[in-house]
Formats: C-alpha cells, structure tokens, sequence
C-alpha cells in the first residue's frame, strides 16, 4: 500500500470533523462500503479536505493499495504531475506487467524522460493508466484519494477520467474532493467512474459551529458573539475558526454594535478583488457595509451618486452578489461585507454613519449610525438611542433594544437622568427577554461593580439569577446578598422573595417551601404595590399548587388571574397565561388548552420572547401528544429543543419533552439518547423539578422500547424523586400507568395494583379524569395476569371509551391495543386473531404513533403464546408461580429460548432471566432442563 507521508497525519483526535456531518458520513459510508466512489464538493473552507482525510482513513485500511494526489493551483499547468502523484511510487510494481508501448509511453510521462505527451502517446497512455489500475487490483482493492481536483492538470484529469470510464467492476474505488461555489460540479465527475456519489458540503447551523468552536478550545464566548460569527462566517467552518481565533487573541471582545476582528488571512482571502475596483467604489461597498439593510436608494441618499453602476462592477467581480428582483445590495458572502468594515480606518466608518444616520429612513437605523458616528457621551444622542430602543422594544426586536440601550448607556453623561446604571439595566433585560443570558449577566456583574443605590443592585441581582436559567445553585451566593441589598424595603425584598420560591424549587427540591416563597413574594409586592411582581409570584405559586396536588390550587389560579393584568406578565412563561394552561391541561380540558398554549406563543413570538417560545413550544407539543397527534407533536418538540440548544434556554426540559415524543411517535432509540441526555442537563444544574421528569422519559422509553424491567427501574427512582417534592397529583408526570403495566410485564402484578391504588386516590380527589381510565387500564392488565379474562375485557372496553371522549387519543389507542391482545390470545380462529387488532391498529395510524405501530406489527408476527394443554395441566399444579412467571414457565416447557420467550411476551431477555431465576427458587430447581423434566414427569402416565 503506498502512503504519501502528507497524508499520514491522524484525523482521530478531532472529533469536530463530524460535527453537523453526521448524515454526511453515513451517507458517504454506505457509498463506499457497497464499493462505489465518491466526489465531495463545497466552496473553499467548508471542510472537503478534512471529510475527505476521514473517510481515507477509515477505507483505506481495507483496500490493499491506497493512491493519493492533492493538486494546488500553482502546480496545475505541469502535465502529468498529479498522475506522477498517484502511480509514481507503484511505478516499479507495474511497469513489468504492462505491454512495451505502454509501458515506455507511461514510464516518458511520469519520470519527464523524452517528450510524452497526449497528442503524441494519447491512446498508449490512456491504456497504461488503465492497465497499472486493473493490475493493481487483481492483488486486492485500490482505493484512489484526489484532494482538490479542481487543480488536477489537465493531462493528468482526462487520463484518470478515461480508465474510470472503463474499469467496470474492477475493484478501484475514487474518493475525490472538488472545490465549487455552485452546484457546478458536473463536469468534475467525468473523472470519477459512473454511479459515483456527489455529496455537497454545506455550512453549519449556529448550535453546530457553537459546538465547533468549544471543540477547538474557543470557550465561553457569549452565545451573542456566537451568532455574529455565523453570521459574518456564513456557517463555514474555516472562516468561524479564524473568526474564533481572532476573537482569543483580542484582549477586549467587541461591544454590542461593535464589528468581529477579521483577521488578516481572511481579509487577504476576500478583499484581494478590491483592488480592481475603483476608489469611489471602494468607497460604496463601505457604505453598504455599514447599513443594516443596504438598498441602491439609501447608498444614493448617502451621497453615493454612481451607486447602482459602482455595485454592477462590484457584481461582475463576485464581491456582490447578483439581485435581479428588488433593490436590495447583498454582498456575496458576509465575510466580504465584514473585512471590508474592519479594513476602513475608524474616522473614515465613522464618515460613513454620519451620512447613514441622516439617510436612513428608519428610525432604529437613524438612531444607531448617529451612535457610531459619536465619539464621547452626548444626551441628545442618549435620548435618541433610548427611544430607539423602545421602539424596537415594542417591534418584539429585545436583541436590538438591547444593544441600542447599551449605546444609549455609552453615551450617557455621568449626571444624566436616567443614568447609565438604569440603562445598562434595561439592556440586561431585553438581553434576557432575547434569550442572550450571557450577555445579560454580564451587563448586571459590570453595573455591580459600580452600583450603591440599593434598587439598582437588587435589580442587577435579579438579572444575575435569571441568567442561570434552571441552575440556580450555581448563583446559589448571590441570594444573601440580595437580600442584604433590599433591606425592609418590601418591593425589594419582593423580587427577591419571588427568586427564593424558585430556588427552593429548583435547588431544594421543596415544593411545599417554594409555595410559601411564593406567597410571601406576593404579599410583599402588594404591600409595595408592584402588581407585575405580585401577579409573577401568584403565578408561581398556582402552578406549584397545581402541580403538587393542593388543594388550593384552584382558588390561587382564579386569585392570579383577577384584574388589573399585566401584559407582560400575562404571557410569560412563567405567568399568569401559563398557569391557566397548566391547570386546564391537567384538568383534561385540552381543547381550551390549545386555543391557550396557542395565543400564548403568537404573543411571545410577537414579542421576541425567546425563553418563552422555547417553552410554550414544548408546552404544545405536549397539548399535542395528549391529543394524540403524535406527528405534530414531534415536529413541535424538535423545534423546542433546537431553539433551546441554540439559545442554552430550557435543555432538559425541551430535551425531555422531545424524547416522549420520540417515543410516541419517533424512534425510540433516539428517545433513549434524549431522556438521557436531559438526565445529564438536569444533573449538572441541580435541576430537581426536572430530574423527575426526565428519569420518566426515560422509564417511558423504555417502556415503549420493550424494556419492561429498567422501566421499573427508571418511575421507581421517579416515584422515590416526586416524594421528596412533594408531588402528589399523578397527572403532573403520567407515569403511575406506566409503571404499573410495567411491573405487570415484569410478572409483578401484586406491585403493580399497589402502585394503581395510590395513584387512584389522588386522582379521584382531584378529578383527574383521564388519568383514572389509564390507571383503569394498567389494572385491567392486571386482572388478565391473574387470570380473570371478563373483568379484565370489560375494564378495558370501559377505559378505551373514556379516553376516546376525553379526546386522549394515544392513550385511546394504548388501550384498544391492550384489549386486542387479550382477546387475540384467547381467539380459536387465527383469522379472528388477526382483526382483532384492526381497532388498534387504525387508532395508532391516526395519531401517527410509529413505535406502537411497530408493537403492533411484532404481536401480529408472534407465534401464540397461551401453553400446550399437556404444559397447561402442568402448570395448573404449579400455583406457586405468579401469572408472569408461568407464562414464562410455558413456553420453555415448549422449548422456547430465552430471546424467543422476549419477543413473545414484549419483554427483555434480562427480564426474562430475572424471572426464571424466581421460578428456579420458587420450585426449588437449579435450570430450565429441570423445568422441561418438571413438565415431562407431569405429563407421564
């Protein structure tokens, strides 16, 4: 195998190589793995090359001989050089097997001896290079790795593409990478053999180049950062890589507004066309550098004359990008826009805000230039900056209220009013309403540093916990402090009153001590007369009684939802809006739930409420799943979890949601990953409100999955969790059916009916509808392990109907389900066995719920599972054994294997040993050969 030593370096120690490739390379495996070939194509940094030495490496290993080339463009006009690269180390292994004239022509094109070309040796150098691939196959696989093809010589191009055309099924493989800025890459495959793959390289979303960028030791940057290097990178992994590096060696990082370093390896690689434009337009892209939103008339209003001829040159030149409808002036790439702005000398950019300041027509935009064109503080433009904020404020734009404010606070003077603390404060706080946690915390620790009056501290204070999101034991110093901070002030102490509820919440586990904050918190701010903080900690506290079971939960939610209202308050994710939703949901009464959940997320996506869309997208999904859409659902809860990646907003909750949804309607696998993955989420922040919720996902796909014993293990750690809150109303995390169906799975029906008992009880002290009839349900499974088949039919009939005019319809079709296989283990008529899943099966369809699609479709497959009559006189005898432990009994007195016994009965293989170990100990035998002994001595005459 010959190795180029360029090549040699290992891609395995970086593991950003598959980050947002993941389809990528599954794809490019599967070509590879079937014998095909494969051409990568991508603009110039997307990152080809490091795909390309990923897959050699891993392919190589299997093919006896591996050829590499990597052209470059100033070696591209020197024929015959990338052939040179791939057969020259082979030559002296070849050269012997080919016949003379070939030989001679490819040994004069590759050593530069004579004068070879393909004019004059055409047709005996396209057969030698045809004839060294075919002989170097018949010794094993040849795999072919060409970096760069674009700078293939030509000579070397068509040769390569001449012998791919024809090797047939000789096994030679190509994996190629080209460089394109289109989808012109057709031509490129001329030199790979037929039915070879193309696979484009696209950029990366901002949660991957996040990831890229904590993977190359760029840590902490503010995830507001984040987003303007995607932004300025387009998603390309090279150019956020420069951007990131930059960034490090910057000992200040740039301030809201402020332009990202551009470093010089990227300005040379973009701006290396300005030369050949004119000054004047030069001058123009600068100015259509700075506007927000750059058209021909607003370059013309600032006093760029010749705007529309200067850009059709910059165009022809590829530094804009072509626009044949509307006006707008879009550079071709954001990186072009980027270092052009940070090239230009700082009094020539602040020129150019000037005249944008006065030739925007927006007011925001107005507002900002006149900004950067200010050096020192002004109050006039202060006023400007803050008004400008509240407009976009009010435009539901927090990010850009933000960083006017933060301008508005720079230009400041030290004796104005408002000061600059009370702005700065302001912009912490749209920064959290945008979702810019990190930004906002940073804005509060710096007006900390300098803040005495009292109410600014406390305020700061706030924001400090808000941005830890669910952990809040990590701010756990902070609350002292606050409180000091407040004094006897009671609006004061109200806020942070309302911060300890959550924080007994979250970090103590204590539902009962969150409540009580919570009532003192809105005692307090009544007392002080701040409504928003009163109506925010009513809020709090209905949820808490809601989801605790308590008794006043009703008369609390009727209390928050008194006039006067807040806005604001009223469709926070925290507020009033979402504690009607809560107790609507848990009351089974969804349909007002959804028209709820609804207008909630019109209104915070109205408003730019980023943390609150996050949540009242996964609240949705969860309105969804409850009605059986399935489908929806999923779509709902990716879409929840995607923002909560890209934000750092509500992980574990989003990541928990999305797992049930998976599990209902996805894949269970990845149901698994996610439950997990919100585990961890909820671990590392000390969240224990959301560790119970997630350990049930988990439980639940389980569950789903098959895996009856660890989803009893994984609601018993749940059941253990939901104690120590507090937590008594059973509709708050569904589980207790689950569990119980669970444990009759896992032949422990004793158990099982214990857990529906006290479920029951709070359910019907609540009126929790929906619940009693899946509890319903598991105890009819129950009644089947016991035997009492009529009960336990009627049972289930009764609970499919409840859940059906509940508008349950997953739970509808879980029970439909239920009922099918109780009556198809007892059916004579295989036919009759069959459609007695039609019900079932049709319920599940339409809620879209695969997984329990696929259960339906293994119980159909699956051989019957009630015994022999000889084993059921045996098993009669044996009244020792529970209703799972014979069934499991039966079938290995049939001769049934462990595996075999799991998928008839839809549990695990563990649990299946875990039984036999019982049934051994409870018959006092050592294996199953005893069993089979056992039942052939029984049934000897």
């Amino acid at each position: 195998m010959t190795v180029r030593r360029d090549f040699q370096e290992s891609v395995r120690c970086h593991p950003d190589l598959v980050i947002g490739r993941e389809d990528l390379f599954n794809s490019a495996r599967d070509q590879l793995a079937s014998g095909g070939s494969l051409l990568l194509h991508g603009p110039a940094g997307i990152g080809k090359s490091t795909v390309l030495r990923a897959l050699a490496e891993e392919y190589g290993a299997r093919a006896r001989t591996v050829l590499r080339c990597s052209a470059t463009e100033s070696e591209s006009h020197l024929p015959f050089l990338a052939l040179a690269d791939l057969l020259g180390l082979v030559l002296d292994e070849i050269c012997p097997r080919l016949p003379a004239a070939q030989r001679t022509a490819l040994e004069s094109a590759l050593t530069g001896r004579g004068e070879s070309s393909l004019q004059r040796d055409g047709l005996a150098l396209r057969l030698a290079v045809l004839s060294a691939l075919r002989a170097l196959a018949e010794r094993g696989p040849v795999l072919i790795v060409a970096d760069d093809l674009q700078w293939l010589d030509p000579a070397s191009a068509e040769l390569l593409g001449f012998a791919a055309r024809r090797l047939g099924d000789t096994p030679v493989q190509i994996l190629c990478a080209v460089r394109t800025e289109d989808e012109d890459y057709d031509r490129h495959l001329r030199a790979c053999p037929p039915g070879t793959l193309s696979v484009r390289l696209g950029p990366l979303s901002r949660a991957e180049l996040s990831t890229l960028l904590d993977h190359r030791g760029y840590h902490g940057l503010p995830r507001s950062t984040v987003r303007e290097v995607h932004r300025t990178s387009g998603g390309n992994p090279l150019f956020a890589l420069e951007l990131g590096r930059a960034l490090a060696e910057t000992p200040a990082p740039p301030r809201p507004g402020e332009p990202l370093p551009v470093p010089t390896s990227l300005r040379a690689l973009v701006l290396s066309r300005l030369d050949m434009l004119s000054v004047e337009a030069r001058r123009t892209l600068l100015v259509a550098s700075a506007g927000a939103r750059p058209t021909l008339a607003l370059l013309d209003a600032a006093g760029r004359e010749n705007a529309e001829a200067e850009c059709a040159q910059a165009a022809e030149l590829g530094l804009l990008a072509t626009e044949p409808e509307g006006p707008a002036v879009r550079f071709a790439h954001p990186l072009i826009s980027a270092a052009l702005y940070a090239e230009a000398p700082a009094q020539e950019r602040r020129a150019v805000h000037a005249a944008l300041s006065t030739a925007a027509s927006d007011p925001i935009e107005r507002a900002r230039h006149l900004a950067l064109a200010t050096t020192g503080t002004d109050p006039d433009v202060a006023a400007r900056l803050a008004e400008a904020a509240a407009l976009a404020r009010d435009r539901g734009a927090p990010s850009m209220a933000a960083s006017l404010g933060l301008l508005a606070a720079r230009h400041t003077p030290a004796d104005g009013e408002p000061g600059e603390a009370e702005r700065r404060l302001r912009a912490a706080e749209d920064a959290i309403t945008a979702g810019e946690t990190d930004l906002a915390r940073d804005i509060a620790r710096d007006v900390l540093t300098r803040a005495v009056v009292p109410a600014e501290r406390v305020r700061a204070w706030m924001v400090v916990i808000e941005s830890a999101g669910q952990a809040l034991g990590d701010v756990d110093a902070v609350f002292p402090q606050a409180l000091a901070d407040a004094g006897d002030d009671p609006r004061l102490l109200a806020l942070v009153r309302y911060m300890l509820a959550w924080r007994a919440l979250l970090v103590e586990g204590d539902f009962a001590e969150s409540r009580a904050e919570a009532a003192r918190a809105a005692a307090l701010a009544a007392r002080a007369a701040d409504r928003r903080t009163e109506l925010m900690a009513r809020a709090f506290q209905a949820s808490s009684e809601t989801l605790m079971g308590h008794p006043d939960a009703a008369a609390t939610t009727r209390r928050a939802l008194e006039e006067p209202q807040d806005p604001y308050v009223a469709c926070h994710h925290n507020g009033v809006g979402y504690a009607r939703y809560r107790w609507l949901l848990m009351s089974d009464q969804l349909a007002e739930a959804r028209t709820t959940i609804t207008a909630l997320l019109r209104e915070v996506r109205r408003r730019g409420m980023v943390e609150s869309e996050v949540h009242f997208l996964r609240m949705f999904a969860e309105t969804e799943l409850r009605a059986g859409h399935c489908g929806r659902a999923l779509e709902l809860s990716r879409e929840s979890l995607l923002l909560a990646r890209d934000t750092g907003i509500g992980e574990s909750a989003s990541a928990t949601l999305a797992s049930i949804a998976e599990a209902s309607g996805g894949d269970t696998e990845r149901a698994l990953t996610l439950a997990r993955e919100a585990i961890g989420h909820a671990e590392e922040d000390g969240d224990q409100m959301y560790l119970s919720r997630a350990v049930a996902a988990l439980g639940y796909a389980h569950f789903v999955a098959g895996d009856a014993r660890a989803a009893v293990e994984a609601f018993g750690r749940v059941r253990e969790l939901e104690l120590g809150l507090g937590i008594t109303d059973p509709a708050r995390g569904r589980w207790h059916g689950d569990l119980a169906e669970a444990l009759v799975l896992a032949g422990e029906p004793g158990e099982a009916q214990q857990v529906i008992d006290g479920a029951r009880e709070h359910a019907l002290r609540l009126g929790r509808e929906s619940v009693i009839a899946v509890l319903d349900r598991a105890e009819a499974l129950v009644r089947a392990a016991r035997g009492d088949h009529e009960a336990a039919v009627a049972q289930l009939t009764s609970a499919q109907d409840r859940l059906g005019k509940l508008g349950n319809g997953l739970e509808e079709a879980r029970a439909a389900f239920a009922l099918a296989r109780l009556r198809a283990r007892y059916a004579q008529d295989p036919l009759q066995r069959t459609t007695a899943y039609d019900e079932a099966v049709r319920l599940f369809r339409r809620c879209r719920a695969l997984p329990w699609l696929r259960q339906v479709d293994e119980a159909l497959r699956a051989p019957r599972t009630d015994p022999a009559p000889a084993v059921r006189d045996t098993l009669e005898a044996l009244d020792v054994l529970a209703a799972m432990e014979r069934q499991v009994a039966a079938l290995v007195m049939e001769g049934a294997t462990n595996r075999e016994i799991a998928a008839r009965l839809f549990i695990s293989v563990k649990t299946v040993e875990a039984t036999l170990t019982r049934v051994y100990r409870k018959l006092g035998i050592r294996s199953r050969v005893d069993i089979v002994r056992l039942a052939a001595g029984r049934r000897a005459p």
